[in-house]
C-alpha cells in the first residue's frame, strides 16, 4: 500500500543481495539528502558508521565481481536506509521482496527478488526483519545484532550472523565485575529486545557469581522521563559499579543526561554497541565515562578496504568542482550529494569493528551460493541453476571458509559465529583526545581457564585513581569473621560477626565459621584452630606437690607408728591391743598413703584400673582391720562374764579369716569390674570448651559405686559395734577412739560424694585424694596416737596394773 520503498544504493546483478543500514538516525520533518518526494519519511542526521556498513557492503560485492568467486555470475546489490525507524525498516524489507515489481507498478509474485539480506545493526529492528522474512526463508545475517532470542533457531530459522551472541557477552561481563571484586553494581539497560535479554543473561550470571544488584533500570530512547528518573536513581544510589547494557542510541542519551544532572566518578562497565562509539565522545562525556571497562568488537584490517571508503568521497568532491556545464556529471554529483555532506567525517576509518563482520557476512552468501551454482575453473557457473532463498539458508548452516585476514568463517548451531572480545578501557591520549585502548580479551574458543585474560597494570580508573574502585554493599569480612546477612535486604549486605568460641574463619568474607575438631580449639582472634590445652594432675603442679608430700608424710608416720609399736610389742598397752591386727591395719594405711599417688600422672590403661582396685581393696582391708579389733573389743568384755565361752569362737585364726573374707568380697567387686567394664583412660573435652581433660572414665559406674558402697557398708557396721562399745572400761576401751575414727571416716566420705559428682576436671581427681588421705588420717590419729602418746611421753602408763584399772 502507497508510494514502493526505493533502495538507497543499487547495482543490477544476476544474484541480488540487500541491505538495511540506519544510515540517517532519526525520523523528522527535515527534507531529506536523498530524495525531495514530500510523501516520504523524512530523515535526518547522517549516522556515518551506518553509512560505512553500507560502503564496506558494496566494497565485498565488487571484490568478489573483480575477483570472479563466481565465474560468470555477477552479484548486484540493494541497500535500503530505514532511518532508525520500525516503519521504514518494515517497508525496506517489503521493497526488498518486492523487487522491482513492485516498482514498476507490476503485481507481486511472491518471490523474493534477493537472494539474501544484511543487517540490521540493531537487535530490535532484526527481530522484526527476521520476522518479516522468516516465511519466505530469506536468509538474513546481521553484522551487530547480539541479542540471545535471536539464537532460537525455531523462531528464526533463516537467521545468521557473524558475531557472537549475547550469551557470551553477559557472563562475561559478570566475570569483569567479579575479576575486581565488586559485589555491589547498579544496572541500566535499553528497555528493547537487545537490552532486556542481555540484561536478564547478566543478571542470572551475576547470581551464580555472588554479585548483588542494587537496582535494574531501563527505558527506551523516546522516553525523555523515564531517563531522567533512571539517572536520579543512579544519582541516589550507593553503588560505585554501573553495568550499562545498552545500544549507542541509549547511550548517547543517558550520557547526556548524566552530564547535566552532573554525575561523575561511577565506574562504567560496558557491551559492544557502544564502548567504541564515535559519537559519545563529547567535550563532557570523559568526566562520566573515563575509565570506563567493557567489551568491543576486535579490530580486523581488510586489505583495500580504508581506500576504498575514501576513494568514494573523494572521487564525488571532484567531479562536483568539475561538473558544471556538463548536464550527466551534474545529474550524477546530485545523486551522491549525500557523500560530499561527509567530509567532515573522512578522515577516521580506522575504528572499524564491525565493518569486517559485514565483509564476513558477503563472503558467507558468496560461498553458499558457490556450492549451489556448481561453479568450477573452466566452465564458470551453471547460469541456468534456479537458486531459492531456502536452499541459500541451508547452504549457509554448511559453509566453512577463511577470509584473505586469515579469519576463518563458520557458523554454529545456533547460526552465530565464536565469541571473540576485547577489554576496552576508556583513557586519555597524549594530547587529551579519548582513545578506546584495549586491555585484554575474551575468547569463547578457549579452554574455560585461559578465556578471560586482562592486562590490570594497564587500566586506568575513573578520575584518575590509582587503585581499582570499590564497590560494596558491606565492607569485606576479615577472618576470625562471617556474613550474617541484614533482614530484607540483598545477599551482599551483611553484618560482620565474630565467630564463636571453637569456631574459626581463615577467609576473608566467609559465609560460616568452621568448627574446630574435637582436640582442638580456636584462638583468640579465631582464624586458627590451636591444640587445646591438656590437662591432668601432674606431678609438676603445686597442687599434686602438696598432696605428695601428705601422702608420703602419712606413710612415714604410719611406718613409724608401726616400728614404735614392733620395738614394745611386749608391753602390756601392744599386747592389749591386739598387736597382730594392729600391725595389720598399720601396714593397710600405708597402702592407703601411697595408692593416692597412683591417681597422679597421665592416665593410662594401667593405671586407671590400678588406682581404683588399689584404693578399693586397700581401704577395705582397712576397714576390716578395724571392724576386727572392734569386735575383739566387744568379745572380750564379753568373755568375762561367768560361764562364758565367746573368745574361743573369735580367736586369731578367726580374726584373720573375718578379715581375709571380707577383703576377699572387694577383690571379687574389683574382678568383675575389671572384666566386665573396666576403667580406661578419657579425653574429656566437655568441662572446659579450650581445655582437655585427661582422665581415668570409670567405665562401669555401677562397679565404681558398688566398691564404694561396700567401703561404707563396713564403715557403718563397724561404726555402730564400736558405739556399743563406747561405755566400757576406759583404761582398756579402743571403742571409743575407733567411733571417732570412723565417724571422721564416715564424714569425708558422705561429703565426698556430692564433691566429687560436682568437681570439674582434674579437680575431680584432687577430690578424691583428698578424700583418701583425710579417712586415712582421721584412722591413723584417732586409733594409734593415743598409743603412741603413753608409750614415748608416758611409759609409766603402759603397765598392765593400770590397764586392768587398779592403779
Amino acid at each position: 500500500m502507497g508510494n514502493p520503498e526505493l533502495p538507497l544504493l543499487s547495482k543490477p546483478g544476476d544474484v541480488i543481495i540487500g541491505g538495511v543500514f540506519s544510515i540517517h538516525s532519526k525520523v523528522s520533518q527535515l527534507p531529506l539528502l536523498f530524495t525531495e518526494k514530500p510523501t516520504d519519511l523524512l530523515c535526518s542526521s547522517v549516522n556515518l558508521r551506518e553509512f560505512r556498513f553500507a560502503q564496506t557492503m558494496i566494497f565485498a560485492i565488487e571484490e568478489i565481481n573483480k575477483n570472479a568467486l563466481l565465474p560468470n555470475i555477477s552479484i548486484g546489490y540493494r541497500i535500503y536506509d530505514n532511518c532508525g525507524s520500525t516503519l521504514k525498516s518494515m517497508r525496506s524489507v517489503m521493497g526488498l521482496m518486492n523487487g522491482g515489481e513492485a516498482e514498476g507498478g507490476g503485481r507481486c509474485s511472491g518471490q523474493s527478488s534477493v537472494h539474501a539480506v544484511i543487517g540490521e545493526s540493531e537487535s530490535s529492528s532484526t527481530v522484526i526483519l527476521s520476522h518479516t522474512t522468516g516465511p519466505f526463508q530469506l536468509p538474513v545475517i546481521s553484522h551487530s545484532a547480539t541479542c540471545e532470542c535471536l539464537s532460537n533457531r525455531k523462531d528464526y530459522p533463516s537467521f545468521f550472523r557473524t558475531i557472537a551472541s549475547d550469551l557470551h557477552q553477559s557472563r562475561a561481563l559478570a566475570h569483569l565485575v567479579k575479576h575486581f571484586g565488586w559485589t555491589w553494581v547498579g544496572a541500566v539497560n535499553s528497555d528493547s529486545a537487545y537490552g532486556n535479554n542481555g540484561m536478564a543473561i547478566f543478571l542470572a550470571a551475576a547470581q551464580e557469581e555472588g554479585i548483588c544488584v542494587e537496582y535494574s533500570e531501563k527505558f527506551h530512547r523516546t522516553e525523555t522521563e523515564k531517563l531522567k528518573k533512571v539517572v536520579q536513581v543512579v544519582r541516589k544510589g550507593t553503588a560505585k559499579v554501573i553495568v550499562g547494557f545498552l545500544s549507542h542510541v541509549e547511550m548517547n542519551e543517558f550520557l547526556e543526561e548524566m552530564s547535566l544532572q552532573n554525575v561523575t566518578g561511577l565506574q562504567f562497565i560496558g557491551v559492544e554497541s557502544w564502548m567504541t562509539a564515535d559519537s559519545l565522545i563529547t567535550p563532557t562525556s570523559f568526566s562520566v565515562l573515563g575509565g570506563a571497562l567493557g567489551f568491543a568488537v576486535p579490530k580486523a584490517n581488510i586489505t583495500g578496504h580504508d581506500s576504498f571508503l575514501l576513494r568514494d568521497y573523494w572521487e564525488t568532491d571532484i567531479m562536483c568542482r568539475y561538473a558544471r556545464g556538463n548536464v550527466m556529471e551534474m545529474d550524477k554529483c546530485k545523486d551522491n550529494h549525500f557523500l560530499y555532506k561527509l567530509k567532515d567525517f573522512v578522515d577516521d576509518v580506522s575504528e572499524l569493528r564491525y565493518s569486517p563482520n559485514i565483509y564476513k557476512a558477503i563472503y558467507a552468501v558468496a560461498h553458499s551460493l558457490l556450492s549451489l551454482l556448481k561453479c568450477s575453473d573452466h566452465q564458470g557457473c551453471d547460469r541456468t541453476a534456479t537458486i531459492t532463498p531456502g536452499e541459500v539458508v541451508k547452504s549457509l548452516k554448511t559453509v566453512n571458509f577463511t577470509i584473505k585476514n586469515g579469519d576463518r568463517v563458520w557458523f554454529d548451531s545456533t547460526g552465530a559465529v565464536v565469541a571473540r572480545y576485547e577489554v576496552i578501557n576508556w583513557q586519555r591520549g597524549p594530547n587529551r583526545s579519548i582513545e578506546f585502548k584495549p586491555v585484554g580479551y575474551y575468547d569463547a574458543a578457549l579452554p574455560p581457564g585461559q578465556r578471560f585474560v586482562l592486562q590490570s597494570e594497564e587500566i586506568t580508573w575513573p578520575q584518575g585513581k590509582q587503585q581499582v574502585p570499590v564497590s560494596q554493599c558491606s565492607e569485606s569480612c576479615h577472618p576470625g569473621t562471617h556474613k550474617v546477612l541484614q533482614k530484607g535486604r540483598p545477599l551482599c549486605c551483611y553484618d560482620c560477626t565474630p565467630c564463636p568460641e571453637g569456631e574459626i574463619s581463615n577467609t576473608t568474607d566467609s559465609n560460616r565459621c568452621i568448627k574446630c575438631p574435637g582436640e582442638y580449639w580456636s584462638n583468640e582472634n579465631r582464624t586458627m584452630c590451636v591444640v587445646k590445652i591438656i590437662e591432668f594432675l601432674s606431678f609438676s603442679d603445686v597442687m599434686c606437690k602438696i598432696i605428695v608430700f601428705f601422702s608420703v608424710l602419712g606413710a612415714v608416720l604410719t611406718l613409724s607408728a608401726a616400728i614404735l609399736y614392733f620395738l614394745h610389742k611386749d608391753t602390756p598397752l601392744v599386747k592389749a591391743n591386739n598387736s597382730e591386727l594392729s600391725f595389720l591395719l598399720l601396714f593397710s594405711l600405708t597402702l592407703c598413703f601411697l595408692c593416692s599417688l597412683t591417681f597422679i600422672g597421665r592416665p593410662s590403661e594401667w593405671s586407671c584400673m590400678l588406682r581404683h582396685t588399689a584404693f578399693g581393696i586397700t581401704f577395705v582391708l582397712c576397714i576390716s582391720c578395724v571392724l576386727g579389733k572392734t569386735i575383739v573389743v566387744l568379745m572380750a568384755f564379753r568373755a568375762t562374764l561367768p560361764g562364758s565361752n565367746v573368745m574361743k569362737w573369735f580367736g586369731p585364726l578367726q580374726q584373720r579369716l573375718s578379715v581375709l573374707a571380707f577383703t576377699l568380697v572387694q577383690v571379687i567387686i574389683c574382678i568383675l569390674w575389671l572384666t566386665i567394664n573396666p576403667p580406661f583412660p578419657f579425653k574429656n573435652t566437655s568441662h572446659y570448651k579450650d581445655t582437655i581433660i585427661l582422665e581415668c572414665a570409670l567405665g562401669s559406674s555401677i562397679g565404681f559405686w558398688a566398691v564404694l558402697g561396700y567401703i561404707g557398708l563396713l564403715a557403718l557396721l563397724c561404726f555402730v559395734l564400736a558405739f556399743l562399745a563406747r561405755k566400757l572400761p576406759d583404761n582398756f576401751n579402743e571403742a571409743k577412739f575407733i567411733t571417732f575414727s570412723i565417724l571422721i571416716f564416715c564424714a569425708v566420705w558422705i561429703t565426698f560424694i556430692p564433691a566429687y559428682v560436682s568437681s570439674p576436671g582434674k579437680f575431680t581427681v584432687a577430690v578424691e585424694i583428698f578424700a583418701i588421705l583425710a579417712s586415712s588420717y582421721g584412722l591413723l590419729f584417732c586409733i594409734f596416737a593415743p598409743k603412741c602418746h603413753i608409750i614415748v611421753f608416758k611409759p609409766e602408763l603402759n603397765t598392765k596394773k593400770f590397764l586392768m584399772g587398779k592403779a
